[in-house]
């Protein structure tokens, strides 16, 4: 693929940024050595986060091919019980504050939470919506 038809793929994908506190929209396409093209935007969250686990590489995904709404979520692990750590928890927080967490050992055991669960009394896009207009 030729540089101005990857520079048209960015710029049709930039409406897929999920920048609700910025309004600062990036996209990027990439061509592998094996000829495939992969897109991805930038993704806000309430809660800034300083590395990507296996959840937030699923919802990321998710987003940046215009998807914000997660319904549900398996997380499983090399340990017994393997939970999202707190950023995810955040992450989740902002693309599936509904979402069912499924956490399995294998497909016979397995738990299931509610996000209130894991992270009770979170701070989500609301509270930035409420502190708008507040003079700090």
């Amino acid at each position: 693929m030729d540089n101005r038809e990857l520079i048209k793929m960015a710029l049709e994908n930039k409406k897929n940024a999920y920048v609700p506190y910025s309004g600062y929209h990036v996209s990027a396409v990439i061509e592998t050595d094996d000829g495939k093209i992969y897109t991805g935007v930038n993704i806000e969250i309430a809660s800034y986060s300083p590395t990507l686990c296996a959840e937030r590489t699923a919802i990321f995904k998710a987003v940046s091919e215009g998807s914000t709404k997660v319904k549900k979520i398996v997380v499983v692990g090399d340990s017994d019980w393997t939970y999202p750590c707190g950023v995810c928890r955040q992450v989740i927080r902002e693309f599936g504050k509904d979402a069912i967490i499924i956490i399995a050992k294998d497909e016979d055991n397995y738990r299931e939470y509610t996000l209130d669960e894991l992270l009770p009394h979170s701070f989500g896009p609301e509270e930035l919506d409420n502190a708008k207009g507040d003079n700090i």
